[in-house]
This record gives structure tokens, C-alpha cells and sequence, in this order.
């Protein structure tokens, strides 16, 4: 029964860029962004109460606390240049991209932590490298006008701000069970979101959204929210080396939705810059799946 929740937690966190994109064609990224955010700390709290963490939030040091600040201010720098990018740009060009974070992810804790690079994770950076690389058509990066080059100003922008919660958790982050720290920076994230809102002046926006957009950005934070909970849930019955590597299948479920539902097709050479990142993905899975 485990590995149904697997696949289910892949299938709403894929769900979820394609839902958001349905929303904000017409809305403004940013705001849009503050909406979904409030579903997303519901279920972020909802974890905490489901595995009884909740009391150790007294327990939580100045120390801990500011760098989970930090990682949520991180995290929400990364939702926000994520969803602009895919309000402007292709998903199956800006997700890649965001994916790529695990590559800075893995250098930053070589440079910073003095963490060392197995064979295996050397191989997957260099694949996944490859095949965001691939991804990214020439036509792409020389085309014309603000926007044309500025999805990918964004993501990139996405890739690099969501690569620091990791660090900055091996840093400075101790003794706070993994749910309560996601709640907690996802409250973070909230505040952060809507002080960029009334900011940029967006708030009066708010009564414009239509409905039609207001139903699929609340939908895109209900499917982060399943996958959280879908994969705590395999977590807890199934096996980690398993769940881990079928959870990042979600690109996949991304990219074919993304064909689907916008007509957004893949070139040769993007679907094989897609298989060089899948097995990117998995080669720096196999020393969990093999003990290692």
C-alpha cells in the first residue's frame, strides 16, 4: 500500500506546477503566490499535529530559530522567482531548471561544509547538469524583449534560492523534528509573501482574481499539500531508499501534464536532456538504495 502513496505523492507534487500555472495567467504571480501559501501552512500544520511534534516549539534555542528564518526567507525567494518564471515561461523548460538545485545543493555543501563527493553524485550533477543544459534551447536564452529572457532569470533565481534551506539546516538548524521546521518556515514564507504583496502594491488585486483562477491556485497548494502527506506517509510505512527516488519522478508528471493540458511539446534534445536528469536523479540515489 506504501508504494500507491509514493506514486500519489509524485503524481500532486507534479500536479501542483501545472495547477498554479492554470492560475496565474491572469493573475499576478507574486499574489497568487500569498494565496496558496495560506493552504500550504494549513497542511504544514496539519503534519505537525498528525506526528505530535508540536510541543517542541517551546524547545527551539535563537539560534535554530534565526536560521529556520533564514530557510524560509530562502524558501520563499524560491516560490516567488519559481511561479513567476512559470507564469511567463514554458514549464517543461522552468521546472528542469528549478530541479537543478540539487546540483548547487551538493557543491555548496562541498565548498561550505567540506562535505565530500561520492563517485555517484559526481555522475548525477554532471547529468543533471547535461540535461538542464539540453533543455534550454538557444532560442530560448537569445530571444527577445524583457520577458523572453526573463523566465529564465527566475528560474535560475529559484534554483539558486532553493538550494540554500538544505545548507543553512545542516548549519544551524538542530533538534527540530522536520515537520515542525517546514510549518515554521513555512510561516516565514506567508509573512515574507505578503509583505512583497502590499509591497509592489498588489493587494488590491486580491478582489479581481477570478474565481476560475482563485480555484486553481488553492488547488495548487492543496496538491503540495497531499504530496506532503502522501509521502509522509510512505515514509512511515514503506521503504526511504525507495520512496525518495519515485517521489522526484514528479518532473515527468510535470513535463506530460504540461504536454496535455498546454500543448507544450519537447524536441528531441529536451526529451534527452529529460532522461539525462532522471538519470541524473537516480545516480545519486544508489548509495541509499544500495547502502552504501
Amino acid at each position: 500500500m506504501w508504494i500507491i502513496f509514493a506514486f500519489a505523492s509524485a503524481l500532486f507534487a507534479g500536479l501542483t506546477s501545472i495547477l498554479a500555472k492554470c492560475g496565474i495567467r491572469a493573475t499576478d504571480s507574486t499574489l497568487a503566490t500569498a494565496v496558496r501559501t495560506i493552504i500550504v501552512l494549513l497542511f504544514s500544520w496539519l503534519m505537525v499535529f498528525v506526528v505530535g511534534s508540536q510541543s517542541q516549539i517551546v524547545d527551539i534555542n535563537a539560534k535554530t530559530l534565526t536560521f529556520l528564518i533564514l530557510s524560509g526567507l530562502a524558501t520563499g525567494a524560491s516560490w516567488l522567482c519559481y511561479f513567476k518564471a512559470l507564469q511567463i515561461g514554458d514549464i517543461n523548460k522552468v521546472v528542469p531548471i528549478d530541479k537543478s538545485s540539487t546540483i548547487l545543493t551538493v557543491l555548496l555543501a562541498f565548498i561550505l561544509l567540506q562535505e565530500s563527493i561520492s563517485v555517484y553524485s559526481a555522475a548525477g550533477v554532471v547529468l543533471i547538469g547535461l540535461g538542464t543544459f539540453m533543455m534550454i534551447e538557444k532560442k530560448d536564452v537569445k530571444s527577445s524583449g524583457r520577458e523572453g529572457r526573463g523566465w529564465l532569470l527566475y528560474a535560475v533565481g529559484s534554483a539558486v534560492f532553493a538550494s540554500m534551506p538544505a545548507i543553512l539546516g545542516k548549519v544551524g538548524i538542530s533538534g527540530v523534528e522536520s515537520n515542525l521546521g517546514t510549518a515554521i518556515r513555512t510561516g516565514v514564507v506567508l509573512v515574507m509573501s505578503w509583505i512583497m504583496v502590499f509591497v509592489t502594491g498588489k493587494q488590491g488585486e486580491m478582489k479581481q482574481i477570478e474565481k476560475k483562477d482563485l480555484i486553481f491556485i488553492c488547488l495548487s497548494g492543496l496538491a503540495t499539500g497531499a504530496s506532503w502527506l502522501c509521502y509522509y506517509k510512505a515514509l512511515h510505512d514503506g521503504l526511504a531508499s525507495i520512496v525518495v527516488p519515485i517521489d522526484k519522478l514528479s518532473i515527468l508528471v510535470t513535463i506530460a501534464f504540461s504536454y496535455f493540458v498546454f500543448g507544450e511539446r519537447l524536441s528531441k534534445k529536451s526529451a534527452v536532456g529529460l532522461g539525462a536528469i532522471v538519470l541524473g536523479t537516480f545516480a545519486m540515489m544508489i548509495p541509499t538504495l544500495t547502502g552504501r
